[in-house]
């Protein structure tokens, strides 16, 4: 089962300085928990306050985990600057195996590259296009939002259609790993992993609240299903 935090410093309390604080705090202690990937997605920021807080993203990532992963939404050349593990791609951004092509023009490093989804055509697509993962959203309704959620059948549906990437971070079982995304909570996790997700991504679901006490509680649903230990290692 995979575990994959979004961040969004804006989210929380006090000044531009204390967001950045507080969210390299949480980074730090999500990769403590155990959180396989951290997506860090900081739109606003510009490009060198960027790679800043991406460079500070891994070193707090470093120093608690040897296996958490930094990935950088969007900026494949800040997540190189920075000594990421890869790029998490939005929707209709360059194909995956452009940035894989681009990446290793300048890295020995092979990256990890994830993709968002918005569709199991897209899901389908990220898979074709040698993605390691695809993120497929918003399969909940969000409270306090107009956006309504694609549903458990959509990440059924991504979950039984989708080949394997032909590279080597594909999940075992031939499958393509999808993870569920919007208004993704404990009560419901379940529900997504026994629809065939690889995992679980959000940015409330692991910012706010005991972390490793959230992280735990995801891990005991892994354990009663273990259909859904995919990796994509």
């Amino acid at each position: 089962m995979l575990l994959y935090y979004i961040t969004d410093r804006k989210s929380l309390a006090g000044t531009d300085a204390q967001q950045r604080n507080q969210v390299l705090v949480r980074i730090g202690g999500a990769a403590h928990a155990g959180v396989d990937y951290i997506q860090l997605r900081e739109k606003d920021l510009a490009a060198r306050d960027l790679e800043r807080l991406a460079r500070d993203a891994v070193r707090a990532i470093r120093e608690n985990s040897a296996t958490t992963k930094l990935l950088v939404n969007g900026r494949t050349d800040i997540a190189l600057a920075s000594g990421a593990d890869g790029v998490h791609l939005p929707a209709g951004e360059l194909a995956a195996s452009e940035v894989r092509a681009l990446w290793m023009q300048v890295s020995d490093r092979a990256p990890v590259v994830a993709v968002s989804a918005h569709t199991v055509a897209e899901v389908l697509a990220a898979a074709d296009q040698g993605a390691n993962f695809a993120v497929l959203a918003p399969i909940f309704e969000k409270p306090h939002t107009d956006a309504q959620g694609i549903g458990i059948d959509a990440l059924r549906a991504a979950f039984v259609e989708s080949p394997p990437p032909d590279n080597t971070g594909s999940a075992p079982q031939h499958c393509f790993a999808v993870l569920a995304l919007g208004g993704v909570t404990l009560a419901n996790a379940g529900a997504c992993l026994a629809a065939g997700a690889a995992g679980v991504a959000g940015i409330r679901l692991f910012q706010n609240g005991d972390i490793v006490e959230t992280v735990r509680r995801l891990r005991e649903l892994e354990h009663r299903d273990p259909r859904n230990k995919l990796t994509t290692d």
